[in-house]
């Protein structure tokens, strides 16, 4: 039987649902994990004895390490077949899962969950692309794409009620177990999946994968260090932008010598591909802002545990799911570029009205308008930037330029994430050592030693959490600190919330460049090489 034969078969056959939605059940596992953590943050802190900046960290590098190795992960993915790297990637995922269940320390977490997790997704995404293609045809591929889409959708927005729920009334180990427990009945039924052959060169760009690597890693790492208090920051970073600046340089180089490029630059000659890069960017750059401030604003200001949190950040999933929905169905004959510029819009409003919230709302209520706005738009811009950025990308070509796009948007996580959480402790340190200075309740020692203490490792921190530690001071000494922290913390918080909103309002003005150009249609393949 031939391959095309056999395919059809395997798409006919009587499996083919059940494989579908074993492969729409990873996915949802992929997506909901990062929205367990960030809702377990204040439960992940208490049981570990560590820091908020920490757990951030471990979020932010996770993200990174997806974006940085997801290329060269795809390239392994064809030299040692789809399906082995479908089967490691959900492994090196459940491992870090595991570790997750038995963790006792952020080291554990950063290991296994951050590092090793973040390269097992790097494997999965590419090689279920290529896996759902060849197992599927016709009628049967173009349902297992929309099903898997709609797996990550659906985990995105009930993944904090969900993670909330199991973190508040079982624990949040419960939930990284059930991870592993969805990933083992995917593993036990592989048998279902067929191997699909990779026919194209071999060659692997290896100084390509590494300047890559260097170039994504090196900016983030080098904020990362900075959000710790460590040093090399500047080197960090001026590796990591040498690192870009020489990836360009080589994959142009190798393009005009006729050699194997880790991936194709010319894929940027296309206007609608660079704008909806950059565009790509500062949706997750948006989304990574959000990410750091509002989970510590509802759990560590408002102290709120993970199934209050979890609802309470329920509209801004929720939004982001319908509207997306109701926007893919219902747009018409609206310009993409319209669609966008609205949407980075009401991002950008969304996020600008929490700013002015922060230091007086008293409970989660006061969320829900700005959080609706700012989901709304952010539905907007998932419902049309993946299709239009490889709108004009030949239909052979579209898995690789699906790649490079994903590979953008997880660089933009991984940096918003970084970004504000580095400017938020930037902040909160200043902001706590001006109003220590001018303190005339603390005495002038303990000024010193507050400084002292900010300028090695400024937290993020509850008013709980610093009165068990004040509990020897003076009545007036702890009332005056615990003042200065709300504040400090306020103020930190909102200088976060700024890298939400300049994003969005960059991207806001690049939606004005979209409109200099026509709309295209995107190739049939388009919709099924993009998931979630």
């Amino acid at each position: 039987m031939s391959d095309a034969a056999s395919a059809g078969a395997q798409s006919e056959s009587p499996q083919s649902p059940r494989l579908a939605l074993l492969l729409a059940a990873a996915m949802f596992v992929l997506v909901v994990d990062t929205s367990l953590m960030n809702v377990s943050i204040s439960a992940v802190v208490k049981d570990l004895d560590t820091t908020v900046s920490g757990v951030q960290s471990a979020i932010a590098l996770e993200a990174l390490v997806s974006a940085a190795f997801i290329l060269i992960s795809s390239k392994v993915g064809d030299l040692i077949g789809r399906k082995r790297a479908y089967v490691l990637g959900l492994l090196a995922y459940a491992i870090g899962a595991l570790a997750m269940t038995l963790a006792q320390n952020l080291s554990t977490i950063i290991i296994f969950w951050a590092i090793l997790g973040g390269l097992g997704a790097s494997l999965l995404l590419p090689a279920m692309q290529s896996l759902i293609h060849g197992n599927f045809d016709g009628a049967a591929r173009k349902k297992t794409y929309a099903l898997v889409g709609a797996a990550a959708a659906i985990a995105a927005a009930v993944g904090p009620l969900l993670g909330g729920f199991v973190t508040t009334f079982l624990s949040w180990r419960v939930g990284f177990l059930l991870e592993v427990v969805v990933i083992a009945v995917v593993l036990a039924n592989i048998r279902l999946v067929r191997e699909v052959p990779y026919m194209g060169p071999r060659q692997v760009d290896v100084v390509g994968a590494l300047l890559s690597v260097a170039g994504m890693g090196g900016v983030v790492l080098g904020i990362l260090v900075w959000q710790e208090g460590g040093e090399a920051v500047g080197a960090l970073i001026a590796i990591g932008v040498l690192g870009l600046v020489a990836l360009a340089y080589w994959l142009l180089r190798r393009k005009r010598q006729g050699k194997p490029t880790l991936l194709d630059p010319d894929l940027f000659r296309f206007p609608h591909f660079r704008i909806g890069i950059v565009e790509q960017m500062m949706q997750q750059i948006t989304l990574g802002g959000a990410m750091i401030v509002l989970p510590i604003f509802l759990q560590m200001t408002l102290e709120y545990n993970a199934m209050e949190a979890g609802l309470s950040l329920a509209p801004l999933s929720l939004s982001m799911f319908a509207v997306a929905l109701l926007a893919g169905r219902r747009s018409g004959n609206r310009r993409s570029s319209s669609i966008v510029g609205a949407g980075f819009l009401l991002t950008s409003t969304g996020m600008a009205v929490i700013i002015p919230l922060v230091p007086r709302a008293d409970f989660g209520w006061w969320l829900v308008g700005p959080l609706l706005i700012a989901g709304s738009g952010l539905g907007l811009l998932v419902s049309q930037l993946n299709n239009y950025t490889l709108a004009p990308i030949e239909e052979e070509r579209v898995s690789e330029a699906a790649g490079v796009n994903s590979a953008a948007g997880s660089f933009g996580l991984s940096f918003g994430l970084a970004v504000a959480g580095g400017l938020m402790l930037a902040a909160l340190s200043l902001s706590f050592n001006q109003m220590t200075e001018s303190s005339t309740v603390i005495p002038a020692a303990q000024q010193e030693q507050i400084a002292q203490t900010l300028e090695d490792d400024a937290q993020v921190m509850s008013d709980t959490q610093l009165n068990a530690l004040l509990t020897e001071e003076p009545q007036a000494v702890q009332d005056e600190i615990l003042r200065i922290n709300t504040h400090a913390r306020d103020v930190s918080l909102q200088v976060a919330l700024l890298v939400s909103v300049l994003a969005s309002l960059i991207g806001l003005l690049n939606s004005f460049r979209m409109r200099r150009l026509p709309d295209l249609a995107p190739s049939g393949s388009v919709e099924e090489t993009t998931l979630g």
